[in-house]
């Protein structure tokens, strides 16, 4: 043994292995296991807090995007945030969110947390995402007039690929029972006008408008929190004749506007719950053909749509 060699052992400094010397199953069997656990963090990074892929279930957003396109997210445009929830639960985990490199404008199509129906705490299902084109930013005023679309008083920029599945606008009167907020007297095709809160924004409480704040405040709170009685309303115990906004809202449509659940039936989206921005097309095909019949499913891939970029 050289005298290199023995203060390497004495210091416990294992030498270098041969690269010619064939490995061992155990070996090759831990080289693997460590290659798939890097790769699984990786993965894990990347669709945490960069990009991931949506599939699109609905024709919601027809025809920008169609039912069967996979689109691509980018999530570190608006911020990316670290898991909210622990997997496949309502249970809160202390998170993070990084810094946005812009803030969602009018006309983005985006990417967020499914709030649930107008009257809901929170979604049944868990971690569902929606794609919509962000219609009004916090403070704005939105409204639809037959069908037309304005904003803050101007008529709103028109989608290229704008559906309607109908030529005929509901009248001003023919009241929708599911439209949002609960007891506004409009309807999907003559809409509002309503103003869309903003962080610090201060409005006052009766027993006229209660209802229609009571679940976004309850919202913001995480509990229900909002009661009323004998004509008294309170939030958390305490008498109250006012609100002030804790967060920034939006308000979300589908370019197919016949035919979409969004803002105007489940009310405005926080800009936590905002996931990204969807941006490209990466490929699409029929998703009604199961996969057991793979060559007619691969017969359907629709090749003008692969890397679409969408706007």
């Amino acid at each position: 043994m050289s005298f290199k060699s023995g203060l390497k052992r004495f210091f416990g400094v294992k030498p270098p292995e041969d690269p010619n010397k064939p490995k061992t199953s155990k070996e090759k069997a831990r080289e693997f296991a460590e290659s798939l656990f890097f790769a699984l963090i990786a993965a894990f990074f990347i669709i945490t807090f960069i990009v991931q892929n949506t599939r699109i279930p609905t024709g919601s957003m027809e025809n920008t995007i169609l039912v069967g396109d996979f689109v691509l997210v980018n999530k570190f445009i608006y911020g990316s945030s670290s898991p909210r929830f622990i997997p496949f639960t309502n249970i809160p985990l202390p998170h993070f969110t990084l810094p946005a490199l812009r803030e969602p404008k009018r006309d983005d199509i985006v990417v967020f947390e499914w709030p649930g129906y107008k009257d809901q705490m929170h979604a049944d299902d868990w971690g569902v995402n929606y794609v919509k084109r962000c219609i009004g930013l916090p403070g704005d005023t939105v409204q639809v007039i037959d069908k037309v679309v304005f904003v803050n008083g101007k008529q709103a920029w028109i989608p290229p690929n704008i559906l309607y599945l109908s030529p005929y606008a509901r009248p001003p009167g023919m009241v929708e029972p599911r439209i949002f907020p609960k007891g506004a007297q409009w309807n999907e095709d003559n809409y509002g006008p309503l103003v869309i809160p903003k962080e610090g924004d201060q409005i006052p409480l009766t027993m006229d408008n209660i209802e229609k704040w009571r679940t976004i405040i309850d919202r913001e709170y995480g509990e229900r929190v909002v009661k009323t009685d004998n004509g008294v309303i309170t939030i958390e115990g305490k008498p109250v004749t006012s609100y002030t906004f804790k967060k920034d809202y939006y308000f979300m449509m589908g370019d197919n506007r016949d035919d979409s659940l969004d803002s105007r039936f489940w009310g405005f989206v926080p800009r936590d719950a905002i996931v990204g921005e969807a941006f490209i097309t990466l490929f699409s095909w029929n998703r009604d053909i199961p996969f057991t019949d793979f060559f007619r499913l691969i017969g359907s891939v629709r090749p003008d749509r692969i890397l679409k970029l969408l706007h």
